[in-house]
């Protein structure tokens, strides 16, 4: 007798892979927020971590359950640390600012590094952006 001898074993084999995978997803969710979880001492931590290996579906549904509003706050939290991060990087390596590029051609100028005319073509490229 073979396993998959019907379309709705394959279903059947498919519904409970998907089943499984989302479990797999929430666990991973909830030990993501535990690491993350500054507020919590690491007894605590260490009893989740102990109660998903032994009990992971029931431990997945209280911790969702008892901690869920906590896990959106710290989600966006970090959410918002990674874009001001990533905006102040962009903007450390963006180069100036037009009114910084004007201000260093005429530095240049004042000093005679560079003429008039191309002093007006750089402050013309630095007011094009």
């Amino acid at each position: 007798m073979s396993f998959l001898n019907s379309l709705w074993d394959v279903v059947l084999m498919f519904f409970w892979a998907s089943i499984f995978i989302a479990a797999l997803v929430v666990m991973f969710m909830v030990v993501t927020d535990l690491i993350r979880d500054k507020n919590l001492s690491g007894w605590w931590k260490a009893l989740w971590i102990l109660a998903l290996i032994f009990v992971p579906v029931l431990t997945s549904l209280v911790y969702l359950i008892a901690r869920g509003d906590g896990m959106a706050e710290r989600s966006v939290k970090e959410a918002n640390e990674m874009r001001d991060k990533s905006e102040e990087y962009i903007r450390s390596v963006a180069g100036k600012s037009p009114a910084e590029e004007i201000a260093s051609a005429k530095a240049l100028l004042d000093s005679g590094a560079i003429t008039p005319e191309e002093f007006g073509s750089l402050k013309a490229r630095a007011l094009a952006g």
